[in-house]
């Protein structure tokens, strides 16, 4: 049982082998890395942009690389790593294919977590008001957000294979109103708020 940490990474560690050896891509304050040194014994290294966060890491023990992820992943070498890391960022990287493809370069799987644009909110939201939506998971107004490309389930499936991946299997997650978040099994594209696909590569 993971614990200790919010409810996307909680359902991204437990994806995580014992020992692994990982690399999280816009890793933050580094407490995902952290946690799977500490806890499941994981060599781990990180990439983050921001300043504040990297020194937030390193002052956690993570040795973290300050890159902007739409400058590749040059520093590392090929199948470095057994998994990437890339939790809700693909949708706010400039050239999403590209580092998809690195992604898959420097390691054996990866572990991608983003939106579901697809969620029956976002569906009817669109319909009936006719503008972009803005909730609890789309926080932000179409001007202000981080995030430049929206995807479904099947739009990222579709840009997996165009890479040369592979899906593997998908984690499928909804936050209920009181703030829980659970797996689902049912009706997933409908229902998923976010999703986590753990890729591999095309065999």
């Amino acid at each position: 049982m993971v614990t200790g940490l919010r409810a996307d990474l909680r359902n991204i560690a437990e994806e995580i082998p014992v020992g692994s050896r990982v690399l999280d891509l816009g890793c933050g304050d580094g407490v995902l890395l952290a946690w799977l040194r500490d806890q499941r014994g994981c060599e781990v290294r990180g990439v983050e942009v921001d300043e504040s966060h990297v020194l937030e890491a390193v002052g956690r023990g993570v040795p973290v690389v300050r890159s902007d992820l739409d400058e590749g992943l040059w520093m590392f070498s090929d199948g470095m790593f057994d998994i990437v890391v890339l939790s809700q960022a693909l949708q706010e990287v400039r050239r999403p294919a590209a580092l998809l493809r690195e992604i898959l370069r420097v390691g054996d799987h990866a572990l991608v977590s983003f939106p579901n644009f697809g969620h029956w909110g976002v569906r009817l939201y669109l319909l009936f008001r006719g503008r972009m939506p803005v909730s609890r998971h789309i926080p932000y107004s179409w001007h202000e957000t981080p995030s430049i490309h929206h995807t479904t389930i099947l739009d990222f499936d579709d840009l997996v294979d165009q890479v040369g991946g592979i899906v593997e299997r998908d984690v499928y997650l909804r936050t209920t109103a009181s703030g829980v978040t659970k797996r689902l099994t049912v009706l997933p594209h409908w229902r998923a708020q976010s999703v986590i696909s753990y890729v591999g590569h095309r065999r």
